[in-house]
């Protein structure tokens, strides 16, 4: 969770053209729609995380290897005076997106800023970031998502994407509301750069409607509960049992895409589909440094104990 900082420093352009050739009409008519199977139900438990705050984990290592690349899916509570004080990272992205109240982001490299309910903010730690990430409100929740960096990328400088909640694209058909972070649907396109290849989707679906999106073939997927009546959200068969909240549905490959439907009458469906290209590499994790190579842990945890290749601020920052 970082803050609202460069918007987009210096990335040259918003999507790849690997990820625009990979994704053709992003939303699909039930008809002739083959949705991908769910292989796994994840409930996600409470656990204590940073100083004193609380989050439910969705997406911890035995998840990795059916949905790279995506490593942690985090939906977090906090209030003052907890929160997730300062702390360093390498390797990989972070996406914070603040469902309610704010959280206050600074780092080692001035980038300081607060994000709201419905903001979202993509962050590249790259070669390394140290950073605090704290509560602005009374309540505050929100999800992070880590997604892993291909060993190319790894070292690059550390940088910010930021939308507001009022810049997010959304589209509305059919007592249907897509919210588009990442990738396309309903016709929409967000304006965000996944060096990762990545769709991320905040899906509101009334009382008894539902939704077909196609996801390209080769990508991992998974979809995280946020709200759902009793009855409510059914995924990829309409004779499937619902699903509550707070449970990650972890889909098999394949197939047009995901069917959804919210078999609710009276209480809306809320949840983010998350879907990415596999990077397919090796991964090698120590708490907040993701790499390949035991080698290059070892490596990141002597540059950030002698404060050296990315970490030169760590022995004298402090946030304020």
């Amino acid at each position: 969770m970082r803050a609202a900082i460069n918007k987009a420093n210096s990335l040259g352009g918003f999507f790849s053209l690997k990820f625009i050739k990979s994704i053709k009409s992003m939303s699909s008519s039930s008809q002739e729609f083959v949705s991908r199977p769910v292989i796994k139900k994840v409930f996600a438990k409470h656990q204590k995380e940073g100083d004193g705050a609380v989050v439910r984990r969705g997406i911890s290592r035995s998840e990795q290897k059916l949905l790279d690349p995506f490593l942690m899916l985090d939906e977090f509570s906090v209030s003052p005076p907890a929160g997730f004080p300062d702390h360093p990272h390498r390797g990989f992205e972070t996406v914070t997106y603040v469902l309610e109240g704010g959280i206050t982001h600074q780092d080692f490299k001035g980038h300081k800023g607060t994000i709201y309910a419905g903001d979202v903010q993509w962050m590249t730690a790259g070669r390394g970031i140290i950073h605090s990430e704290m509560p602005e409100e009374e309540i505050n929740k929100g999800l992070q998502l880590w997604i892993n960096l291909s060993s190319n990328e790894k070292m690059i400088e550390p940088n910010y994407q930021e939308l507001s909640n009022s810049d997010i694209p959304r589209a509305e058909e059919n007592g249907v509301e897509v919210k588009v972070i990442a990738g396309e649907s309903m016709g929409i396109q967000s304006p965000v750069y996944t060096r990762t290849p990545t769709m991320f989707l905040d899906f509101t679906l009334q009382p008894g409607a539902q939704i077909h999106q196609n996801i390209p073939e080769s990508w991992n997927a998974f979809a995280y509960v946020l709200e759902s009546g009793e009855g409510g959200g059914v995924f990829s068969s309409s004779n499937s049992s619902p699903v509550s909240a707070h449970n990650v549905i972890v889909f098999g490959p394949g197939n047009d895409g995901v069917s959804v439907w919210n078999k609710s009458s009276s209480k809306k469906l809320r949840f983010v589909l998350i879907a990415g290209e596999p990077i397919g590499e090796p991964v090698v994790q120590y708490g907040p440094f993701v790499m390949n190579t035991q080698a290059e842990i070892d490596m990141t945890i002597e540059d950030y104990h002698y404060g050296k290749n990315g970490f030169e601020m760590a022995k004298y920052w402090r946030s304020q």
